[in-house]
């Protein structure tokens, strides 16, 4: 059979996919979406390793350890600033649109982004006793369940920060773009206050002050996108001013060149989130406001379109599983002597390591296209009557919370 013959399935299909697409989707966005969707899993599996112990447990390592230089690629990494951008943008043309109140809107983003979480840790929570007795080290389940529920605290601050979109709308409409400033002058005081002359004075808990108005700030942003009360103007003011700061940040404040946290270091930028972050945010979301016609182009052609409609309708599968994905290779890899296969349970620390862990991502991608088919259930309505859809609902609640407690190192 030719190439052109076995690919031409996937054509038809891209096609389907294409003409079923309503001509008033926003397909420029949906790709920001795709692309901010998959800088996660292939940020998590490129900089995230593991080390053996003398008892064949897992333990979290990172390649920037050993490779400093690697942190620029961070930067590319890090799209959580695009996520919350589209993600403001397509609430606040939701929220303009909802038929009912501003509770019920409120709670019908909350129930589809709840799902998906309650699945996956309910699933941990069944799985880890079965694990362990099967011989898996309880060092291994520790490391794993953080890893599982690690990505899980953005699912907490994104429905935070959809809560307050009736104050963003109303923000934007009074200050256009500029809505999103006191957000950046709120972390540059406490990052000057944490990190300035009177750094010994502060409380270390004034950091998490830094957590709403850091991850509001490219959220607002997306509203006053929707809004329209951003132009190419103010597109280009977020990208310069944003790649000023930023470069200003590393270079005169000496901030750490990580956008991920390293193990050891005594700083990080992202949790929570730093003023460095929201300089990156800025800029990503000047470039992707002024690149918004050129990708809406491009994503015109059903072969690069099809693929955006797959990833955002498995937007949380991906979220939450991606993680499972590569633990499902490091563990059994954990038990083969010799420290592991290289790039999935050796030490992050050679140029050999980043060749052996690209080699092993399609793999983990493989792995995660698996998972996805039956773990893709957990983004649809429950079905079944509504005392038994409860019982179910109760249940994994209670599986979940148990979880998050050992993951949490509670228990």
């Amino acid at each position: 059979m030719s190439p052109s013959a076995a690919l031409a399935p996937l054509r038809k299909a891209a096609e389907r996919i294409d003409r079923q697409t309503p001509a008033h989707r926003d397909r420029a966005v949906d790709g920001l979406r795709a692309l901010a969707l998959l800088a996660v899993p292939t940020g998590h599996w490129l900089l995230g390793g593991f080390t053996l112990d003398s008892d064949g447990g897992l333990h979290n390592a990172s390649p920037l350890s050993a490779f400093g230089a690697l942190a620029p690629a961070s930067w590319v990494l890090q799209m959580l600033g695009i996520f919350f951008l589209v993600g403001g943008y397509a609430s606040a043309l939701s929220y303009g649109r909802r038929p009912g109140s501003a509770g019920a809107w409120l709670k019908g983003r909350i129930v589809r982004l709840g799902r998906p979480v309650l699945g996956v840790t309910a699933v941990w929570a069944l799985a880890a006793p079965v694990l362990y007795a099967t011989g898996v080290p309880e060092a291994s389940l520790r490391t794993g369940a953080t890893l599982v529920i690690q990505p899980l605290w953005f699912v907490g601050v994104y429905v935070v920060v959809t809560a307050l979109t009736p104050y963003c709308v109303r923000a934007a409409g009074r200050l256009g773009g500029w809505a999103a400033a006191p957000l950046l002058g709120s972390v540059a005081v406490v990052d000057f206050l944490r990190y300035g002359p009177l750094a010994d004075s502060v409380p270390s808990w004034l950091s998490l002050v830094n957590i709403l108005p850091g991850w509001l700030f490219a959220y607002q942003l997306g509203v006053s996108w929707g809004e329209r009360r951003i132009g190419r103007r103010g597109a280009w003011l977020l990208l310069a001013g944003g790649t000023l700061l930023f470069a200003a940040l590393l270079t005169v404040f000496h901030y750490p060149a990580s956008m991920v946290g390293v193990p050891g270091a005594a700083r990080t930028n992202s949790h929570p989130p730093s003023l460095l972050v929201l300089a990156l945010a800025s800029a990503q979301s000047g470039a992707a406001i002024l690149l918004r016609d050129r990708l809406a182009k491009l994503l015109a052609r059903p072969v690069l379109w099809a693929p955006v409609v797959v990833i955002n309708l498995c937007a949380m599968t991906i979220l939450c599983w991606h993680q499972t994905a590569m633990l499902a290779a490091a563990v059994p890899g954990s038990f083969v002597g010799g420290g592991g296969p290289a790039g999935l349970t050796t030490a992050p620390d050679s140029l050999g390591w980043i060749a052996a862990r690209v080699a092993w991502m399609p793999v983990f991608a493989a792995l995660l296209v698996g998972i996805a088919r039956y773990a893709r259930r957990f983004e649809r309505p429950p079905e079944g009557v509504r005392g038994g859809r409860a019982l179910r609902r109760t249940v994994a609640g209670l599986l979940a919370a148990g979880f998050a407690v050992f993951a949490l190192g509670l228990a």
